[in-house]
């Protein structure tokens, strides 16, 4: 009887960490990194100095071309003189090389899985954030926080 007992907690103990989580973060309670998005390039350079290295990135018009500024907090996406994105390694537990599976768990069901990314949408900010993790042979290979609306 007490092997059934000690069983029935274990089952029930670990059932409740493995079952999909329903939780919507609140940008203001988070900090960083989702603060880092809609700095200045002085607050970006003021807060970390000056970026480890540069790059150029194209969007899908030519239009959208940024300058990306490297850092070990990660990649700082700029649209004239405001981040508007960064790439990051990790997010509420979340981390590249991760199966898929990880971030829809964590996400749970406010996640859309998109096939080859997932999206999230994030409340609470002065505008609107999203959290995309991008996908590759069904494992994390880049997550960014970013604003939809630019």
């Amino acid at each position: 009887m007490r092997r059934i007992t000690f069983f029935c907690i274990v089952l029930i103990v670990t059932s409740i960490a493995i079952w999909p989580q329903t939780f919507q973060p609140v940008v203001e309670q988070m900090g960083e990194p989702f603060s880092f998005v809609g700095m200045t390039l002085t607050e970006l350079i003021t807060r970390f100095g000056v970026p480890e290295s540069v790059y150029t990135a194209r969007g899908d018009e030519e239009w959208q071309d940024d300058v990306v500024f490297v850092y070990d907090a990660g990649d700082f996406y700029i649209f004239r003189d405001r981040v508007w994105q960064i790439g990051i390694t990790s997010v509420y537990g979340i981390r590249t090389g991760d199966l898929k599976a990880v971030a829809l768990l964590i996400l749970g069901d406010e996640a859309r899985d998109m096939g080859d990314y997932i999206l999230f949408r994030l409340h609470g900010s002065a505008w609107p954030l999203s959290l995309r993790v991008s996908i590759r042979d069904d494992r994390i290979s880049a997550i960014y926080i970013y604003r939809p609306d630019f």
